[in-house]
Parts: structure tokens; C-alpha cells; sequence
């Protein structure tokens, strides 16, 4: 574990004797070396460090520099050094680099400028929180805890929040536990997802309609801005919002007022927004395919959710908390060695992936180690074979069934997301929604 001594960490958990557990973070200080900001130096003492020439932590005036460049994150295993899709990208070190951890001293080039890295001995203290689960949160980890700490300061204000993470992290989970220890908890809490919606639904879905403001509008419609009236609209996905909508939606978080579409009439919605997304936003404000001035509305406080890879320590508490939620848990306990398999997979479906495959051990008393034996020698073990039909039929009907279950797999594993499902599957959205249309798989465009 790292400490002041030992400049190569970031961060590391303290412990002294007859007080809590705090999670240490050490101070660092940029200096632009060449550029046109030459001679700046600034101080931090934070996780994440973004530079850029707007709306940044370390603002330079280098017009080659992208508006948010590159992040350096500062972690226990030592500091993570980012480019955010910039134009002209970052190098170190002469190298042009996408993502790498870097050491003290480090000289960073981006545009015409460069910056020296330098972390100090001096470090600041966060409280890390005294439980292992946040309302439908779980997990012990020094990382989880200090999550909850932050949920629990950000749910005092109202301000906006973006949320960030890997698919299957719990994301909708942190806006939902926001919302539960904020003075909105007994509002609404209401779910746009973006993923989940074609492009030109998606203002009808904000903001609503008057009758007969387009063809089939039979009636006024109320929008989900509206129905979050005194709560918490998550907006999830929002990485997926069509540029025509991103100005509107700005408007509407800015005034808390909008207007449903074919109406004259503005409608006041006291409305805190929490946007969510798998993307990497800044590199999307740098491509031009998502508003600057949005990103940074919505960013006013911001939580990045870990992946299970990064918290390995809570997947016994996790494994056992999915178990009791199952009805036969008592009935039917885990298959030997499922925790000790489970502790060594790499879970790039995060916790999403873990409780789906809980669920499978115990439904099905299969463990996914079950399917990775090398030494099963049936590579479709269950598949039943049909010869009294024509070749064409009998492979036409397994190939319908093969589709229903990966699709329907498919989106359970994305929680639903109609976007998430088809990046995760190497095809578009609405080759996913078709196959949907063709199963007869019923598919809810609208959550709330």
C-alpha cells in the first residue's frame, strides 16, 4: 500500500489506532514548462485532474490544445495519464500515448505546450463511509465506501450530476440512492433512457405534446420533464441524445422550464437532473458530436462508478447479497466453488454480469465454469437435434432459437439498453430492434 514516502501512489488507505479508516490523497502540482502559458503553476488535491482550454482544471490559452485534452487520475496503483480524443493528441516523453500510467517528473506535451508532473509528499485526507452498502449498493471496498461518502455529500445540494462508468457498474443505482438521501426523496424519481429510444422520439419524450401537434397525436401527452415535477430525472445514456435535442435540453435544465411540442404554454418543472453515460463525453465535446456547453451543465458535480475489476474484494459480500435476494436461496445453495471462480473472472460485464451468473448457478446448477472445461467434448450441450424434418426447417427453427436467447441474454446482461446491448454484440441498434420485432419479443421503449 502506498504512502507519503512513496511518491509511485496516488492514493492509499490510512489507519490509525482508535479512529475510522480515511482514504489518503496525495497533492500534486502542474507546471507548464513551454507554451504560451510558460511559467503557470497550479496545485491540486484531487482524483481527477483534467487539462484543456475550457472548462478545465488547468486552463491554457495553447489554441492547438483541445477544450478538454487529457486527465490524469490519481489511483492506488499510481497516476493514469488519459488523452480525451483531443485533435492533436498527447505524447510523452516523444511518444504519443492514449492512455498510460506515468511517473513523477513526467514532461507532457499537448498542442504547443508542455507540463511537468509533479506529485508532492503532502497529502489531504477523504472520509471513506462506515457501512458496506448504500441503499441498494453493495460493497466494502475503500473505493465503495469512499463512493458512498460522495453520494451522501452530493444528495445534500441540488446540484446536476454526471455519473459515469462501465456498462453493468450500477449507475442508475447511484442516481437512485442521490435521489433517496436528497430533500427530493419524496418526488418522483422518473428514467429517460437514451439508449433505448429511435431519434426522433426523444423530445416528444422530454417535453411532451399538445393534441394534434403532429400526425396521431390524438391527445396531450405529458413529458417525462414534467412528470419528474419535484423529484429526479435521470437522464441514462445521454451520450446518445441527438444533437438537435442537446440545445433543448440545455434550456430546460438551465430555466427548469419547457415547453411541450405545438404549445404556446411554458411549463415551470422543478426538476434536479442526474445524467448517466458509458461514454467518454469529453472525447465527444472534442469530436463535436456533443455540446461543450451541455457536458459542462450537466458535470457540475460528477461520480465515476469503478468496475467490478477495480473492487475485487466485494465480489464474495456481492455473490452472497444476489444469493439472498433469490427466492429458493435457502432451498438452493451456491455450486462448490463458484466464489473461488468468480474471485478470478475478469467480469467485463461488471456487477450486472455477476448477479446474472449467480442467478445461473442457482437456477440452473451449472456455474459459468461449467462452460469454460476444456474438456467437454460436446460444444452444444443440450442442443436437440430434429431429423425427422428437412435440413432447411430443422436449421431455420435452431437459428430462430439461438437468436431469442442471445438477444434476450443479450439485453438482460445491458439491463435493456438497446445501445449498449448492440456495442457489446458488434452490430447497430436497429439490426438489434428488428430482430426483436421478428421474435415477437416485446421491447418497453419507456421507462419510468
Amino acid at each position: 500500500m502506498g504512502g507519503a514516502d512513496d511518491l509511485a501512489s496516488g492514493t492509499w488507505v490510512s489507519r490509525r489506532r482508535g479512529s475510522s479508516e480515511s482514504l489518503r490523497l496525495r497533492k500534486c502540482r502542474l507546471e507548464v514548462i513551454a507554451g504560451p502559458d510558460a511559467g503557470l503553476v497550479k496545485m491540486f488535491a484531487a482524483p481527477r485532474i483534467v487539462v484543456g482550454r475550457a472548462g478545465a482544471d488547468l486552463v491554457l490559452t495553447d489554441h492547438s490544445v483541445s477544450a478538454l485534452h487529457l486527465e490524469i487520475r490519481l489511483e492506488e496503483e499510481g497516476y493514469r495519464l488519459r488523452d480525451l480524443q483531443s485533435t492533436n493528441g498527447t505524447q510523452v516523453w516523444g511518444l504519443r500515448v492514449v492512455e498510460a500510467f506515468i511517473g513523477p517528473g513526467t514532461t507532457i506535451a499537448l498542442g504547443e505546450s508542455a507540463i511537468r508532473f509533479v506529485p508532492l509528499s503532502d497529502s489531504v485526507e477523504l472520509p471513506l463511509w462506515s457501512e458496506s452498502h448504500m441503499g441498494s449498493l453493495v460493497g466494502g471496498s475503500p473505493i465503495m465506501r469512499r463512493l458512498y461518502e460522495s453520494i451522501d455529500r452530493i444528495a445534500a445540494t441540488d446540484a446536476t450530476v454526471l455519473i459515469t462508468g462501465e456498462t453493468g457498474v450500477g449507475k442508475e443505482l447511484v442516481a437512485e440512492a442521490i435521489h433517496e438521501r436528497s430533500a427530493r426523496a419524496g418526488g418522483p424519481f422518473v428514467v429517460l433512457d437514451c439508449g433505448a429510444l429511435p431519434a426522433p422520439l426523444f423530445e416528444d419524450q422530454l417535453f411532451g405534446h399538445e393534441a394534434g401537434a403532429f400526425t396521431n397525436a390524438d391527445k396531450a401527452t405529458t413529458g417525462l420533464f414534467e412528470a419528474a415535477h419535484g423529484g429526479t430525472l435521470l437522464i441514462d445514456e445521454i451520450g446518445e441524445l441527438p444533437p438537435d435535442v442537446q440545445p433543448k435540453l440545455l434550456r430546460a435544465v438551465d430555466t427548469r422550464c419547457i415547453r411541450p411540442i405545438g404549445s404556446t404554454r411554458s411549463v415551470d418543472c422543478d426538476v434536479r437532473v442526474i445524467a448517466a453515460s458509458n461514454r467518454d463525453l469529453p472525447g465527444e465535446v472534442n469530436r463535436g458530436s456533443f455540446r461543450a456547453d451541455l457536458f459542462y451543465r450537466i458535470a457540475v458535480a460528477r461520480i465515476d462508478v469503478p468496475p467490478l475489476r477495480q473492487r475485487r474484494e466485494d465480489i464474495p459480500l456481492l455473490i452472497e447479497h444476489f444469493h439472498e435476494e433469490m427466492p429458493s436461496a435457502r432451498q438452493t445453495p451456491l455450486p462448490d466453488g463458484f466464489v473461488d471462480w468468480a474471485l478470478k473472472h475478469p467480469w467485463p460485464g461488471n456487477v450486472r454480469e455477476l448477479r446474472n451468473a449467480v442467478e445461473r448457478a442457482v437456477s440452473l446448477r451449472q456455474p459459468m465454469l461449467a462452460f469454460e472445461n476444456p474438456e467437454a467434448t460436446d460444444p452444444c450441450p443440450g442442443l436437440e437435434i430434429d431429423v425427422s424434418v428437412p435440413f432447411k426447417d430443422a436449421k431455420r427453427r435452431l437459428v430462430e432459437a439461438f437468436d431469442r436467447r442471445y438477444v434476450t441474454a443479450l439485453l438482460e446482461a445491458h439491463g435493456g439498453n438497446l445501445s449498449a446491448a448492440a456495442r457489446a454484440a458488434g452490430l447497430d441498434r436497429m439490426s438489434i430492434y428488428k430482430m426483436l420485432q421478428r421474435l415477437g419479443i416485446p421491447y418497453d421503449r419507456r421507462r419510468i
